[in-house]
């Protein structure tokens, strides 16, 4: 129970990315950025310095500075430690316990700390819309195109991207700024994601189109 030590793997590249079904393209002005889950109880089981981990992490760097200066409207997601039982539910049967309420576990990363002008949601479960309001903050933004970052790529990312599809939000993935337990993991979310409700890109062409 609870989160494995994951294995260092390469991030894919352009031509390794699934051919979504989706037609849709990033439109500037509709677009939102969510970073999932970047906190240091999640990140910990990642090589800080490897693969996956820094190249997306760095991915996640330029995103994110580009969003801003673009005004873009940034969006976190992020647990609370010491969760009550009858809160967590049956995440605890899978997961265990989770995060304490530390900032060695609570935290978001350093490098992508979030500004006084973004929005920091508490998560609940896999997706990040669950007893969340950011489909309400979507909306009176004129925002409907979602941009899901972070980890991990097959659990709450893809869970995050499902919903948003759900709710008529054109969700898109960078595909090198998500991390996951392994490669395969990382690939089979990117391949459903793109059968089903969604858009990979890399950050490179995500920052070409959003201009």
């Amino acid at each position: 129970m609870g989160l494995p030590t994951i294995s260092g793997y390469a991030l894919p590249t352009p031509d390794e990315l699934p051919a979504p079904r989706a037609p849709w393209r990033p439109e500037t002005p509709r677009m939102a950025l969510l970073v999932h889950d970047m906190q240091r109880y999640f990140l910990a089981a990642f090589e800080a310095e490897a693969a996956p981990l820094a190249p997306a992490i760095a991915n996640l760097v330029r995103l994110i500075a580009h969003c801003r200066r673009l005004d873009v409207p940034i969006f976190y997601s992020a647990q609370r430690g010491d969760q009550d039982r009858r809160d967590r539910g049956l995440q605890a049967d899978l997961w265990g316990p989770g995060m304490r309420a530390v900032a060695e576990h609570e935290a978001i990363v350093e490098a992508l700390a979030p500004t006084a002008d973004d929005h920091v949601l508490v998560k609940h479960r896999y997706s990040a819309f669950q007893r969340s309001n950011l489909e309400t903050l979507l909306r009176v933004r004129g925002r409907d195109q979602l941009l899901i970052t972070g980890v991990y790529a097959h659990i709450g990312c893809a869970a995050t991207a499902m919903e948003a599809f759900q709710r008529d939000f054109e969700p898109f993935v960078a595909a090198d700024a998500l991390a996951d337990f392994s490669r395969v993991d990382h690939d089979q979310a990117l391949h459903w994601i793109a059968r089903t409700c969604g858009v990979p890109m890399t950050t490179q062409q995500l920052l070409e189109t959003l201009q």
